[in-house]
């Protein structure tokens, strides 16, 4: 390597681990500008630009390295692009091909479970999250990442116990570790002479950055409520969300703005004459988090002509392909009116296909993605066929349940959470959306949580009449069913159908009282 090149491939990497990503963009488009074969160049440009956001211009830097030669490390950031921008086939063929036996860096073969448990491939996963903890071990660098890492695969695959080891030695390796000591504590049950409450208090003591105070916060808060002391669970949850909620504050017009908007194009469109792909195949289970859709997808899925797909985000990504805006979210005004101008049988046609990752062994596969609510009107026009459930669960159930619950951490979509009166306005113009546009459509089946739980063989019975299935037995038993869970309720939905959460959010009394009387002069009752 000539000494200019070395010395600029050097200082790159350097600024790069500092931070400093302008500097490490100059001295690398210099080194690949003096010599255009080398590959370690366009592979860091990558990594610049993946500290950016930049995906997709990403996915072409690492292509172009890879084009000079094979690299594990390439290839295992290359399967992570994928399937951050929901490439999930290629996130899988990528990471798959490369052979666990193979690796020889311990942070490789991490990146590659990473890339598999976002393509939902968690059992896959496990594989690789293992194997980085034996060359982690092996170097004498254990990793607390690659540890929480395991412990959340085995946790979506029902294997509770690895996953609790898996978190506990994260800790060990390091005290402050908020991810995994939330992790813990959301799948352990407290009990009051054995809990984790000392240990977190401690810990919340030495944290400073809203992230780690946000974990922390819903870690107490489920122990506490675990042992019934639901005001000190209430009060954990207030201080743990308090940075980041001034950080990171709801932005109500916008939100009030899309459902308006969402509501006027279904009417302006609702004679036009479409024509989708006519696709029988998907089950929508939709409606708010923490509302019930889990246990319909169990429901359906213990059918042997149903498999689970898990959250996809593929229909919401092929509208913003397709309709082809520049706005930065994939879900907003301007990409939803320019949907209507695609051709729907192309839009049913690409969200077909973005599944097959994952779908195509059965009859009908169920997309559980509760934010498929905003897509509905589309979903209607480009899979005519397609049928839709919408979960209504108690409005006060359903706001302390998304308040509880700990979300996809800078994900704008879920920042009402981090206040329960926003989340009892956001509650409120759901409703009224499914209101309106349930009587617009025909495919569309609202469930009521409660109605569920108390009649359950003959609800169950009415979902998958809904879904033209035969009528098979075993979807009553959904308990038994053993595929992985891929989202919060990956513990109750292995339990017997009951009634424990009905009426949870009264606990929290006196702290509900302005989100009930929001949800009451709204016209949305509460029980």
């Amino acid at each position: 390597m000539q000494p200019n090149l070395k010395q600029l491939h050097q200082s790159a990497i350097t600024h790069l681990n500092q931070g400093n990503i302008e500097l490490a963009h100059k001295a690398l488009v210099e080194l690949v500008t003096q010599k255009n074969d080398f590959a370690d160049g366009y592979f860091l440009l990558a990594m610049v630009n993946l500290r950016v956001g930049q995906i997709h211009k990403a996915i072409k830097l690492i292509e172009k390295a890879l084009s000079f030669g094979k690299s594990i490390e390439y290839t295992a950031q290359l399967a992570k692009c994928y399937a951050l921008t929901g490439e999930l086939t290629k996130a899988k063929n990528t990471a798959l091909a490369i052979p666990v036996e193979q690796i020889q860096k311990s942070l490789d073969a991490d990146t590659l479970g990473v890339a598999l448990t976002q393509a939902g491939l968690h059992e896959h996963a496990l594989n690789y999250f293992n194997y980085a903890i034996e060359l982690a071990k092996h170097a004498n660098k254990p990793q607390p990442q690659f540890y929480y890492n395991l412990g959340v695969s085995a946790k979506f695959v029902g294997q509770f116990e690895q996953a609790k080891n898996a978190f506990e030695s994260a800790i060990t390796l390091n005290p402050l570790h908020h991810q995994s000591h939330f992790a813990l504590s959301d799948l352990t049950k407290a009990a009051a002479q054995s809990n984790h409450i000392a240990r977190l208090k401690t810990v919340a003591e030495q944290i400073t950055h809203p992230d780690a105070k946000l974990h922390i916060g819903h870690a107490l808060a489920k122990e506490y409520q675990d042992i019934g002391e639901f005001d000190n669970a209430f009060k954990s949850l207030e201080q743990g969300k308090a940075a980041k909620r001034a950080m990171q504050p709801f932005d109500h017009k916008s939100s009030a703005a899309l459902f308006e908007h969402i509501k006027h194009l279904s009417e302006q469109h609702k004679h036009a004459l479409t024509q989708g792909n006519p696709t029988p195949e998907p089950i929508f289970v939709l409606g708010m988090p923490r509302s019930g859709t889990t246990l319909v997808e169990r429901i359906l899925s213990s059918h042997s002509d149903v498999q689970s797909a898990g959250e996809l985000q593929d229909f919401g990504l092929s509208v913003k392909k397709l309709s082809q805006t520049q706005t930065p979210h994939v879900l907003d005004t301007q990409t939803l009116t320019k949907a209507y101008e695609l051709d729907f049988n192309q839009l049913g046609t690409t969200y077909l296909n973005a599944t097959r990752v994952t779908t195509g062994s059965h009859k009908h596969f169920i997309d559980k993605l509760p934010f498929n609510f905003f897509y509905i009107d589309l979903i209607t026009k480009a899979l005519p066929n397609a049928k839709i459930i919408c979960m209504l669960r108690d409005p006060m159930d359903t706001c302390i349940g998304n308040y509880r619950q700990l979300f996809t951490i800078n994900n704008p979509y879920y920042a009402y959470s981090l206040d329960l009166l926003d989340t009892a306005k956001f509650y409120s113009r759901f409703y009224k959306l499914m209101q309106h546009l349930s009587a617009l459509h025909s495919n569309i089946k609202l469930v009521k949580y409660e109605e569920l739980v108390a009649q359950p063989e003959q609800q169950i019975k009415e979902l998958v009449s809904f879904c033209n299935l035969e009528w098979q037995a075993q979807c009553i038993d959904f308990h038994l069913n053993t595929a992985p869970v891929s989202t919060a309720s990956k513990v109750q939905v292995r339990q017997p159908l009951n009634s424990k959460a009905i009426g949870r959010w009264k606990a929290f009394k006196p702290h509900t009282n302005a989100a009930v009387e929001y949800l009451l002069s709204q016209g949305i009752s509460v029980e």
